[in-house]
């Protein structure tokens, strides 16, 4: 865990969190998925290689993929594949450690919160119905398909800030992906990274990085306290 630069006169006045990895534990199946494919070209997924790809928009992993891998297939085929197959899987998704707990907490205090995510409106959808009163939760929920640039650039952050009515300065940004952090600071946020321990190095620009949600102190963020 890194320490905390948070500066004294900072307020945070709203959350924004992104989805697969950080509120959802998709990863798993993302990898495993992609790996049953990139088997019958006798290859596989790499850490460093899912490294330069984690938490992009799916058009650009996928280009990404078949270039670095050099498979006989296009990006297209390579997606519809993969989204035929997490397309059941996707419901079953559960919360990572935490997140379910602290985001009620949140919503109990009035804090609003946003979810702002590479998912496409479609996949979004499958995801959402792993647990549809807690995404109904939250007072936004922001697709990639929705702005212009994807991660790494700041436009689906700038679009969450935008429906809850917030300063982008005030809003503090939960994400799991280098490409996600990167987004949330040139938004203007602040940035708790929950890496996976592997890309936890690949994260230098967030304010603070924790293991999971249960690690993470709203009070030393202005934010309303667990009850003891």
């Amino acid at each position: 865990m890194t320490g905390l630069h948070l500066p004294p006169s900072a307020r945070i006045t709203h959350v924004i969190y992104d989805l697969d990895g950080t509120l959802l534990d998709t990863e798993p199946l993302y990898v495993e998925t992609t790996n049953a494919i990139l088997a019958r070209f006798g290859t596989a997924l790499d850490p460093a290689m899912r490294a330069r790809m984690i938490g992009r928009p799916t058009p650009v992993v996928a280009r990404m993929l078949v270039d670095l891998v050099g498979i006989d297939m296009t990006p297209e085929a390579f997606v519809e594949e993969r989204d035929r197959i997490l397309h059941d899987r996707f419901p079953s998704a559960k919360p990572r450690a935490g997140a379910k707990e602290l985001t009620t907490h949140l919503a109990r205090h009035g804090v609003g919160q946003a979810i702002a995510t590479s998912s496409s409106t479609h996949s979004l959808a499958r995801k959402l119905l792993s647990d549809p009163p807690w995404f109904e939760s939250f007072d936004a929920i922001v697709s990639t398909d929705e702005v212009r640039h994807g991660k790494p650039a700041p436009d689906v952050f700038l679009e969450a800030a935008r429906r809850l009515g917030a300063d982008p300065a005030s809003c503090l940004v939960f994400e799991d992906a280098p490409s996600g952090v990167e987004a949330a600071l040139a938004a203007g946020m602040y940035v708790v990274a929950l890496p996976e321990p592997l890309y936890g190095d690949l994260m230098p620009g967030a304010h603070v990085a924790l293991d999971s949600f249960t690690d993470f102190d709203p009070a030393a963020w202005g934010l309303p306290p667990h009850s003891r």
